[in-house]
């Protein structure tokens, strides 16, 4: 111990500890920057989604009170403006920021107008199909990613074998048919020539909705076809980044030293190849969130399952622009969402990201 009275140990503490409160407000300050570029972006959204609907010449406000004033002609144009209120929860009469303060207030308190066409709440329409999306999708997104994974690795392993060859082409194939002729052939074989799986719907119209057995296998059955499409058509790509990502693993130093120390061929597949291989696949998985719900809207439909993406496809052909933009909103927002979540995670996933090493964490 010095003179001061401040032994080695009291001098190591103190520098531990400022370097754990320099983490921690590096850490604050970084995803204090991630969440205020996801609301700003948010609100450009939710900006472009009003300018693109009433700033553009004979827009839906004109199109709605022309279709009051032409099926209703002894309406005042008061009255008719008070409908349209009732179904956009904008004044059409209101100066365009005055407009743009009540969309922006509707929109936070949930409030997104009335559906035209289903004459309900265009909220309670969304509420009750955004789930079925999501569990469409989360379940696509999770089986593409994991059957990714697999079949890369092994095409990886097998470089210039038969089956890295084989299911090389068999991915360029799969990843250049659209998702939607996918649909449109499985829905026709599997479903109207061999009747193997339901056409329509989201379960069973005679199961009693609860946790039991009937209803959980339903939901699942209703969903296999769309699921499927999204999985036939999805996985090749990334089982060739995969094998791509393998190969690179495989030829680094640091394998061929693991190999020499005699750690076994499982611990280096799965805790060094297998890691550093998906690492760089995380960020596209989760931005792929986003874009798979965009193609929702023609997946839904072609299946007649009632999620988001099938009733912003009625809405656009009933021309119902109150469901169509909260569809569109909600949609869109996914993407936000994704690109927020993994902006957010990825360094906790990779701590090298962004110049870090490990032990910043």
């Amino acid at each position: 111990m010095g003179k001061d009275g401040i032994g080695t140990y009291g001098i190591g503490s103190h520098y531990r500890k400022r370097g754990e409160l320099l983490k921690i407000l590096t850490m604050t300050n970084r995803i204090l920057n991630r969440v205020g570029r996801a609301i700003f972006t948010g609100f450009a959204v939710v900006t472009l989604t009003f300018g693109m609907i009433r700033l553009m010449p004979g827009g839906p406000l004109d199109y709605m009170k022309g279709q009051l004033l032409q099926n209703n002609p002894d309406m005042s144009q008061e009255e008719v403006n008070n409908v349209v209120q009732s179904y956009v929860n904008v004044n059409p009469e209101a100066p365009i920021y005055a407009q743009y303060i009540e969309y922006l207030t509707g929109v936070a308190t949930g409030d997104l107008g009335q559906s035209v066409y289903y004459q309900e709440s265009v909220s309670v329409i969304i509420a009750d199909a955004l789930p079925w999306t999501v569990f469409v999708m989360t379940m696509s997104i999770g089986l593409m990613f994991g059957l990714a994974i697999v079949v890369g690795a092994l095409m990886g392993y097998a470089e210039g074998s038969k089956f890295d060859v084989a299911s090389s082409v068999m991915g360029i194939v799969l990843t250049s048919i659209p998702y939607y002729v996918a649909a449109v052939l499985l829905v026709y074989v599997l479903g109207f020539q061999w009747g193997w799986f339901p056409t329509g719907g989201r379960m069973a119209s005679d199961t009693t909705v609860g946790l039991n057995v009937p209803f959980i296998a339903g939901i699942f059955y209703h969903a296999a076809l769309p699921i499927a499409s999204v999985v036939l058509t999805g996985f090749g790509g990334w089982a060739i980044d995969m094998r791509g990502n393998s190969i690179r693993v495989l030829g680094e130093d640091y394998l061929r030293v693991a190999r020499l120390r005699g750690l076994p061929p499982k611990r280096i597949a799965l805790r060094y190849v297998g890691r550093n291989a998906i690492l760089p696949m995380y960020t596209a998985v989760l931005i792929g969130i986003g874009f798979v719900f965009g193609g929702s809207v023609i997946l839904e439909e072609i299946f007649s399952y009632h999620g988001v993406g099938y009733y912003m496809f009625q809405a656009i052909s009933s021309r119902d622009y109150p469901l169509m933009m909260g569809a569109f909103l909600v949609i869109t927002l996914a993407v936000v969402v994704a690109v927020f979540i993994a902006d957010l995670t990825y360094h906790k996933v990779d701590p090298r990201a962004g110049g870090m090493n490990r032990e910043s964490y």
